[in-house]
């Protein structure tokens, strides 16, 4: 498939003015991956502003599991396609193929607490979240720390 900036322009969304969709949101049945295609789109033409497309902690969870890698999605992206077609995509490369498989990664994701993460991630989150995150909001789950920033919260 070939590259299409002009397509991508219309689906992207500005992450220097704005936000990515919440780890939470789904695309193809994943957490994560909605996220992972804003922050693709918006690296593609250079208004990702902070958000790092890859690499991303976050976004190397789904990459790990799905079994698709960073460079498959961003050429996929790149295309212009829609989400729909992104989520026909995934389903169709991914290495999983049981969808309770990715209920029970996704409640995992969902539910990952900071004490369940490597002991580097609760080191960097213990300097991040009382710069980042209103101080008057608890963080219970990993995903609470995108979507309090970024007040979904």
């Amino acid at each position: 498939m070939k590259p299409d900036l002009d397509k991508v322009r219309k689906l992207a969304k500005d992450l220097r003015k704005g936000y990515p969709r919440s780890p939470r949101e789904k695309l193809g049945g994943y957490v994560i991956a909605a996220r992972c295609v804003d922050k693709c789109r918006a690296f593609l033409l250079g208004m990702n502003g902070e958000y790092n497309y890859w690499p991303c902690s976050l976004a190397s969870q789904w990459f790990s599991f799905t079994g698709i890698t960073p460079e498959q999605l961003k050429d996929m992206v790149a295309t212009g396609a829609t989400d729909e077609q992104i989520a026909e995509w995934i389903n169709g490369v991914s290495t999983i193929k049981d969808t309770d498989d990715v209920l029970k990664w996704n409640n995992i994701m969902r539910d990952t607490r900071l004490s369940d993460m490597s002991l580097k991630a609760q080191q960097y989150l213990e300097e991040y979240i009382p710069k980042f995150v209103p101080s008057h909001r608890p963080v219970y789950v990993w995903f609470d720390v995108y979507d309090l920033e970024e007040k979904r919260l």
